[in-house]
């Protein structure tokens, strides 16, 4: 697809495409959805969305079903709750109703694609709902292709951004997550920092990650990699032990984790040095146990996370009346939805060019604190987060320790593909 010349004249620093796998904050997650039908209300805002009385028809891709279906509820739950308050509970934006149909992607490329094709065939202009890496790297060229609004949701990949004019995204990207580690380090110049990592391609991915990212700024980064079927982690915890690092950056997922932390306890790593790793949802919590309190965690979202923020209470409040639970992707939705709902009260109803135009370089209040759609890639910059845990068992839950700003976490802007 050509670039619009408003866009190519801007200018743009280069970047080295960091495809790294989102760390393990970062779990993949999708939402599923039966297809069903909503209705959002009138933000009052003006724009030429009110040139004509058109049904804002919005898709929602995502997983409700399957492995990732908690992440997904959770998700789903904070769109809803987005679009309630950002169109003000009238069913209408700019004098137009919005029509959202739920589609089950599973997590599967293939299904979403599918889905998404039908709803475009259907007229459908603005597609969301995204959180699993591998379905938006396949939706993105799809909204190119079919020139309708892309937005992403909690999909970490850092190849979303910028892939095309037509995509957006909603959450934070990798690049955001190890820049928050990387703060925790402060100056990186010769510090010595170790990836703890299954020899999988996950854990290698996050090697080249950390690499990339804070060997750039002159760390030095090593790994230690077990084998995933490895049971006895002794081993490879006083491997990180005797390294002697400043940093211990941990990307770990399955059922050993529990043994890993434990392991990392017993050896005296968490008490020699910073070992931090990423802080998913609220079930993941007791997998710490009591190592929980001595790990760093550089957090996306937990809630409370925002310091109570008008927006923050609001969608709190409105995903527990509905009955659900506030989680880590649970903002990642309630953005999508305010994005969708400024593209059509200051873009249009049904000109997919012109809420691209709208949402470029719009900074707005989200549940997280003050967030901008970079105008140069579609990168969603906002503030990340770094907790610890603290209580036992059940009872355990993070503690914010500080707030990093969204300009100090944003990656470097790269040029959109077309």
């Amino acid at each position: 697809m050509r670039r619009r010349t408003s866009r190519a004249s801007r200018s743009r620093r280069s970047l080295t495409d960091i495809r790294a796998v989102a760390v393990l904050a970062a779990a993949g997650l999708l939402l599923t959805g039966c297809t069903a039908a909503g209705t959002a209300g009138d933000s009052g805002a003006g724009g030429s969305g009110k040139s004509d009385d058109a049904t804002v028809k919005v898709g929602l891709v995502y997983s409700r079903t399957g492995l990732l279906a908690d992440y997904g509820k959770q998700y789903r739950d904070g769109f809803m709750a987005g679009l309630d308050y950002a169109t003000k509970g009238t069913g209408k934006v700019a004098g137009h109703r919005i029509e959202v149909t739920e589609q089950d992607d599973a997590g599967d490329p293939g299904k979403a694609v599918s889905a998404a094709k039908n709803l475009i065939g259907k007229g459908y202009k603005v597609l969301a709902g995204t959180t699993d890496s591998g379905v938006a790297l396949q939706m993105a060229p799809l909204a190119a292709q079919n020139k309708v609004l892309y937005v992403s949701g909690p999909a970490a990949t850092d190849a979303v951004t910028g892939v095309n004019d037509y995509t957006f995204r909603s959450g934070r990207q990798s690049y955001q997550d190890i820049l928050t580690a990387g703060a925790m380090l402060g100056d990186a110049g010769g510090k010595k920092v170790t990836v703890l990592a299954q020899d999988s391609t996950f854990g290698q991915a996050n090697v080249a990650a950390v690499k990339a990212v804070l060997g750039a700024k002159g760390a030095k980064v090593g790994s230690v990699l077990a084998p995933p079927s490895a049971t006895d982690l002794t081993p490879f915890a006083r491997q990180v032990k005797a390294g002697g690092p400043d940093l211990v950056f941990v990307a770990w997922a399955g059922s050993t984790a529990p043994a890993l932390w434990t392991a990392l306890d017993q050896q005296g790593v968490l008490g020699a040095g910073k070992v931090v790793t990423g802080l998913a949802g609220t079930a993941s919590y007791p997998v710490f146990g009591a190592a929980g309190a001595k790990v760093s965690f550089l957090a996306h979202y937990f809630p409370g996370a925002g310091g109570g923020n008008a927006v923050e209470k609001a969608m709190l409040e409105s995903v527990t009346k509905a009955g659900g639970t506030p989680d880590l992707f649970t903002p990642d939705g309630f953005a999508a939805a305010q994005m969708i709902v400024h593209a059509v009260a200051e873009g249009s109803a049904t000109d997919p060019d012109a809420m691209v135009k709208a949402l470029e370089g719009w900074t707005f209040d989200g549940a997280k604190g003050k967030q901008q759609v970079r105008a140069e890639d579609h990168a969603l910059l906002q503030p990340m987060f770094v907790a610890r845990l603290s209580g036992k068992g059940a009872a355990l839950k993070p503690e914010l320790l500080d707030t990093e700003a969204m300009d100090t976490v944003a990656p470097p802007a790269k040029p959109s593909a077309g």
